[in-house]
């Protein structure tokens, strides 16, 4: 198994997708952090991430697309046949949604969407699964030493997703006992 991962080479399509994949983990990242960690609010390495999250998720953008292009390519992918779609629906579903955030992650979209905007960027929790699952389905059998990694970055992302999910929900709880008080 070890000679396995290590003779495996990473074509260049996939080292992009590993790439994508690494950007978007980075723009996951600080806000996963600030609320599982609190102390790490006011640490450099979250600051900056989300200080440049809009450029790493473009970037992210960018190498999923290069990726899905080499695959293209190199696969010489049919686009009229269902099947096509019905093999690779988890990587189209998160490239889509990819697509929808890098073409309204500009300051004129935040303007005009305003909360339309946020929901829309709500997606990005859903193309997390969406990541995970391609990943998963994609390199079983064939791993490389880089799959275990995207896989391990990809589930700890996940469980810290989950985490501040099940944090900020406690927060709410007491709010809605407080006001069902005063109502009561």
């Amino acid at each position: 198994m070890y000679t396995a991962w290590f003779s495996n080479s990473i074509s260049p399509a996939n080292l992009l997708g590993i790439l994508a994949v690494i950007s978007y983990i980075l723009t996951l990242l600080p806000t996963s952090l600030r609320v599982v960690f609190p102390a790490l609010k006011k640490a450099k390495l979250p600051i900056e991430l989300l200080k440049n999250r809009r450029q790493l998720g473009i970037l992210s953008f960018l190498l999923a697309f290069g990726h899905a292009w080499l695959l293209v390519i190199k696969r010489n992918f049919d686009f009229f046949d269902l099947s096509t779609y019905r093999v690779y629906v988890h990587g189209s579903a998160t490239f889509i949604i990819f697509t929808l955030l890098a073409v309204t992650s500009n300051d004129w979209c935040v303007k005009k969407m305003k909360k339309n905007w946020q929901q829309l960027h709500q997606l990005t929790y859903l193309a997390m699964f969406l990541l995970f699952w391609h990943i998963n389905d994609k390199m079983y059998g064939h791993w490389n030493f880089a799959t275990p990694l995207t896989i391990i970055g990809m589930t700890t992302i996940i469980i810290l997703f989950l985490r501040r999910w099940w944090l900020e929900r406690q927060v709410k709880k007491p709010q809605k006992v407080k006001e069902q008080q005063l109502l009561g």
